[in-house]
């Protein structure tokens, strides 16, 4: 069998979860079709844009078997520019926030990821574009880490600013209950009751109120048990700016319902997606950059999803096989080398896939029938994947450590 390159604009992978799909282009540029679509039929936006930092943000990306098994990656990639002038910035935020008001359905709310940068400008901008009457709350988001400021306290929190649509909006506190034990205690005395429960209690305007530690409470609008991640965390994918799944989770659980549709328009590091396909809620993200894609798709790996993208430029060379059997091909992956001068690190053989799946190319869309991808856990990758024999042109993907995707299909000798 001989390898034909063909350009694919997407890629379905189906799994366990309800339909969902990453689209990868300038969220500008995608907003009015988007708006075509979905418009009035979305139940909760989670948005986390740059916070007008003017950095440059970088990922570490891990090369090969050897650092998937010590988890330190190096290869250092970019991941975004956050350069925007205040103008400019305000001006891609109103444009994203009134698309929002169109996507979401009476029901649906808002969440706005910032920090101590934007957060008064878009709390005005939010206030214009849905009105003053539908904010819900300020919530603080504290942490721990990060350095110590000696020239002023140090700062320790973002701001989510929440908001709803109309006043037919759906929130269900009841869905994300804290353990009390976990709650501050605000020095109220402990005591054991004939049964043994613990519970506490605290006299206020001649009332004495208990609360038993076997009872769930609910969160407020400051969450500081929700801990930002630590440079080794398991969940780390290598985004500077990753934001850990408890805190979205808390948000999709709050705000929607099973089978509801999430919004994320500037995706990242996928939190969101991972988050809403593990609660059974459908999705749709968008992001810029390439490697949104890619670590969203790990994120995503046995998950039902559908990803929309260019087709990625480049010219490297792959070997793969196809042995025919009664029920299945056996595809071999033999070897992958991307081309001379495309990074300044030197990759050698598959240590420079990341994943590959191979599938059916059925009207110009690349079904996923087997897939693998370098984990933790299992860090090397199969060098065999068994295709069902199924209608349609057996084809190949391929993405490598460079954020890029290739596809080939499979034809006879000579065709």
């Amino acid at each position: 069998m001989h390898l034909e390159r063909v350009d694919v604009w997407r890629e379905e992978q189906h799994g366990a979860g309800p339909a969902g799909e990453m689209r990868m282009g300038d969220v500008l540029e995608l907003l009015p079709s988007l708006v075509e679509e979905y418009a009035g039929k979305v139940q909760l936006i989670y948005l986390d844009p740059p916070f007008g930092t003017g950095h440059s943000f970088s990922m570490r990306v891990r090369v090969g078997e050897k650092e998937w098994k010590t988890g330190s990656g190096s290869l250092v990639m970019q991941s975004y520019e956050d350069d925007l002038n205040v103008e400019a910035y305000l001006a891609l935020m109103r444009e994203t926030i009134t698309a929002c008001k169109k996507l979401l359905s009476d029901t649906g709310v808002i969440y706005l990821h910032v920090d101590y940068r934007m957060h008064a400008r878009l709390r005005i901008l939010m206030d214009e574009i849905f009105g003053e009457n539908n904010f819900l709350n300020e919530i603080i988001w504290s942490y721990q880490t990060g350095g110590r400021a000696r020239k002023f306290f140090s700062r320790k929190h973002d701001v989510i600013l929440f908001y709803r649509k109309t006043k037919k909006y759906y929130f269900n506190l009841e869905a994300v209950p804290v353990s009390r034990v976990d709650v501050r205690r605000n020095h109220m005395k402990r005591h054991v009751d004939a049964d043994g429960r613990v519970y506490r209690s605290i006299r206020s305007g001649g009332k004495v109120y208990t609360y038993y530690d076997d009872e769930p409470t609910f969160p407020g609008d400051v969450w500081d048990d929700v801990s930002h991640l630590q440079q080794k965390d398991p969940q780390r994918t290598g985004y500077e700016t990753q934001k850990p799944v408890k805190l979205l989770e808390r948000i999709i659980l709050s705000s929607s319902a099973p089978g509801d549709l999430v919004f994320d328009l500037f995706v990242g590091s996928g939190t969101t997606l991972e988050a809403a396909s593990y609660s059974n809620r459908r999705f749709v993200g968008v992001d810029l950059n390439p490697f949104a894609l890619q670590v969203t798709r790990r994120r995503l790996t046995g998950r039902t999803a559908a990803y929309i993208a260019p087709p990625c430029e480049g010219n490297p060379e792959i070997e793969a096989s196809v042995e025919p059997g009664i029920a299945y091909y056996d595809v071999r992956l033999e070897a992958y080398q991307p081309e001379p001068g495309v990074s300044a690190r030197s990759f050698t053989g598959l240590d420079a896939v990341d994943s590959w799946s191979v599938g059916y190319l059925r009207n110009g869309v690349f079904v996923a029938m087997a897939h693998d991808v370098r984990l933790r856990h299992s860090p090397a990758l199969k060098r065999v994947l068994q295709l069902p024999v199924l209608e349609g042109q057996p084809c190949i993907r391929v993405g490598d450590v460079l954020g890029r995707y290739f596809y080939y299909v499979f034809t006879p000798e000579g065709v």
